[in-house]
């Protein structure tokens, strides 16, 4: 197991959420204690890179010059932050977020200023804004949709998360993007947006998504189109060669078409699945997609994956943050998010989603039980 950080494998959602506050400690949040590497026979290198991938020899070569050969070769290796070309972005203080020392500089920087610009109001944004916010600092949050996590969710929903945010002090700037960075001393003093609104700041953290890390698999041959192309079994077109997570884009046998998913839970089923076959399995990954956030003391669940929907039908209360939102195309339901409830809801609405036969708005309900019962009528109706 070769990997460029100094870090053994660990889980990423708490840099922005319980680690980035301080209340989860490194040791908690490793994927598994590092003395079990060896125990499994895992070699692991860390502060090792890959400069190069031979598919005809099956090796890979180190920046050291070693080479590795391999039988079965798995590249899980995530993506890079996009960084745009703003000027100023080399100013001390402006912060991003992928690896746990941007974590620790983030909550150094929250620890000795007080005002801070967030740049970015998808999951990792708003995690942030929010975590931010619950250390105490000023956060005023910038983002070019009209409601956070415009990409993800509808307006329906983003605009009641905006409210949220609001609600605990947060300040909104949107449909509004950065324009340059000002600072003295080679270091962040202020923001300018695209609309001529100075923010006076502390520091700042970009949080405008991440592209897939594919060089390496494109210099080697692998088909590229938005991340490197996988079948349903996480094989590349590279022989022997497989791919997982953020940086692999597969053919989905449920929804008929292809998906790059960029959340923990995804790179983590399809990971183990990847390795099976590597190992000589052949096992078709259908895992439905589907991922949580922490927001203060909320919790945002999505399952499913929707690219498109002729509407959203809600079911609870959105303003009180208790509720059900069904993303639904053609009849059929392709998504569902849902607040204000606990991880039980996964099991019901995963079997809602592989249904994918049309289902009639009015049986569609907030409460997963009768969720759970109405999908044991619909098979039996459909049979």
């Amino acid at each position: 197991m070769i990997g460029a950080e100094p870090d053994p494998p660990y889980d990423r959602p708490p840099l922005s959420k319980g680690y980035l506050r301080g209340e989860e400690d490194f040791s908690h949040i490793q994927s598994r204690p590092e003395s079990e590497y060896s125990k499994y026979a895992v070699e692991l290198r860390k502060s090792t890179r890959v400069s190069a991938i031979e598919a005809g020899r099956q090796m890979v070569q180190l920046d050291s010059g070693e080479q590795l050969s391999y039988s079965s070769l798995i590249v899980a290796t995530g993506g890079r932050n996009r960084r745009p070309q703003i000027p100023g972005i080399d100013l001390e203080g402006v912060l991003q977020l992928r690896r746990r020392e941007d974590s620790d500089r983030i909550r150094q920087a929250a620890n000795s200023g007080g005002r801070a610009v967030v740049i970015g109001m998808g999951f990792i944004g708003s995690e942030v804004t929010a975590s931010l916010r619950m250390l105490g600092c000023e956060v005023t949050a910038v983002e070019l949709e009209q409601w956070p996590l415009a990409r993800a969710l509808s307006e329906e929903v983003g605009r009641e998360l905006g409210e949220m945010h609001r609600a605990h002090g947060v300040e909104l700037v949107l449909g509004d993007g950065i324009e340059s960075f000002f600072g003295a001393d080679g270091r962040l003093r202020s923001v300018r947006t695209r609309s001529g609104r100075v923010l006076d700041c502390d520091f700042a953290v970009i949080a405008l998504g991440i592209e897939p890390e594919v060089d390496l698999l494109k210099t080697a041959g692998a088909d590229i189109d938005n991340g490197v192309l996988v079948d349903e079994r996480c094989r590349t077109s590279l022989p022997s060669v497989f791919a997982a997570g953020d940086c692999a884009n597969r053919i989905h046998p449920l929804f008929g078409r292809r998906m790059r998913i960029e959340h923990w839970n995804n790179a983590d089923r399809m990971g183990r699945f990847a390795g099976r076959n590597a190992a000589g399995k052949d096992q078709v990954f259908d895992d439905v997609p589907s991922f949580w956030s922490d927001q203060y003391d909320e919790k945002i669940e999505y399952i499913g994956h929707h690219v498109h929907f002729d509407r959203v039908v809600v079911r609870g209360d959105l303003a009180a943050r208790k509720f059900f939102g069904f993303y639904i195309e053609n009849d059929i339901i392709q998504a569902v998010v849902a607040m204000g409830y606990s991880d039980a809801i996964v099991e019901p609405v995963e079997k809602l989603i592989r249904y994918r036969h049309p289902i009639p708005d009015e049986r569609l309900s907030d409460d997963p039980v009768q969720m759970a019962e109405m999908i044991k009528h619909l098979r039996s109706e459909l049979s």
